[in-house]
């Protein structure tokens, strides 16, 4: 893991509070008085903080007059300042929540090839279904190790497939293996153009992107962004007919040179995002918006074979405490079960068999 990546077009190392600015400028003039008057430099600090000051550290005082160009000059400089570090347009709380970012961000990175072997594996083993999108991860992972990459990244991914095998559960199970944080976007339930890229201050609800916000609350440049369901996103349209597609939004964070220099719309500066991973997932691939297709590596997961079910049922049997017979009869029954049947709903048939033997004993 590496640290300090300057992920925003933002400089931290200016200060620009007049009062300390202020405050510095005074301290500067009275140690040149104090100089000029032949003293040692080296004393002067040991002098301004005794509080029986002499004569000659009185002398070094600066008049009424001093203290008003003193003044005029540091607010003239703080506002130089501010808008030499980019963030003159931003209010007091919008540059506080910048300010974590002032030493840069964490970026997730693999020791070894052997790491994304290890990774690559324990996914599988999870969820051998979905082999397809794990073998492609654990490329991308030996990849970025031997490429020597400052982080961990993976290609756009679609993946397309009945609801309730997993999709979005093994994008964030693959991030959490890694180390990466991640975040999850309902597509279908929110608006999604919003979600991604936040909105200009001046709507009622306006806000960051969830991207941002999760890079600023967990201060790492490169997690797992899940978008899932983009099949069924609808549009958003201001007063004027101002598309916010979840499309419009996303294209410029697919593509890495955009990304490197994206503008988020809520503050007005620049991030990189380019070290993101995008994840997304649906359920019919001929509803998502074509310029989304074009850009994403997509991947058909099959349905659910009953050997997934069985596997599925015996392993999730075992993490919720399900007896051994028990599960064993119920992956049997799934092993032989017609299509119908998905995860949501095996999970919920264990859930209830625990419950049934838990409960407590009628005397």
């Amino acid at each position: 893991m590496s640290d300090h990546f300057p992920i925003c077009d933002l400089r931290f190392d200016l200060e620009t509070s007049p009062a300390k600015i202020e405050a510095e400028l005074t301290r500067f003039l009275r140690k040149l008085r104090w100089v000029a008057q032949g003293h040692d430099p080296a004393d002067f600090d040991a002098v301004l903080d005794d509080e029986c000051w002499d004569d000659a550290m009185r002398a070094c005082r600066p008049s009424l007059h001093d203290g008003d160009r003193i003044r005029r000059r540091a607010s003239a400089l703080a506002d130089r300042r501010l808008r030499a570090s980019g963030m003159a347009h931003l209010g007091r709380e919008a540059r506080e929540a910048l300010a974590g970012l002032k030493h840069g961000v964490r970026m997730v990175r693999l020791a070894s090839e052997h790491c994304a072997d290890e990774i690559a594996a324990a996914l599988h083993e999870e969820m051998p279904w979905m082999t397809r999108a794990s073998e492609i991860a654990w490329h991308a992972l030996r990849e970025s190790v031997r490429e020597g990459a400052p982080a961990v990244r993976f290609p756009p991914l679609l993946l397309d497939g009945p609801p309730g095998i997993g999709k979005s559960h093994w994008a964030r199970r693959l991030a959490e293996l890694i180390g990466m944080p991640s975040e999850l976007i309902d597509a279908a339930n929110e608006p999604a153009g919003f979600a991604v890229a936040g909105s200009q201050r001046g709507w009622a609800t306006a806000q960051p992107g969830r991207p941002v916000e999760l890079i600023l609350r967990e201060r790492f440049g490169n997690p797992v962004i899940v978008i899932d369901e983009v099949d069924k996103v609808g549009d958003v349209r201001s007063d004027r007919g101002f598309s916010f597609a979840l499309s419009n939004a996303l294209l410029p964070l697919l593509e890495p040179l955009s990304a490197r220099t994206w503008n988020c719309p809520y503050y007005r500066v620049r991030f990189d995002m380019r070290w993101i991973s995008w994840i997304l997932t649906s359920n019919d691939r001929r509803a998502v918006p074509a310029p989304l297709l074009s850009r994403c590596r997509v991947l058909d997961i099959p349905p659910l074979s009953g050997a997934h079910l069985a596997y599925f049922a015996r392993r999730e049997g075992a993490a919720r405490g399900l007896p051994a017979d028990t599960a064993d009869a119920l992956a049997d029954m799934l092993r032989g079960a017609e299509h119908g049947w998905d995860l949501r709903a095996v999970i919920k048939l264990i859930d209830g068999l625990v419950a049934h033997e838990n409960r407590p004993t009628l005397q």
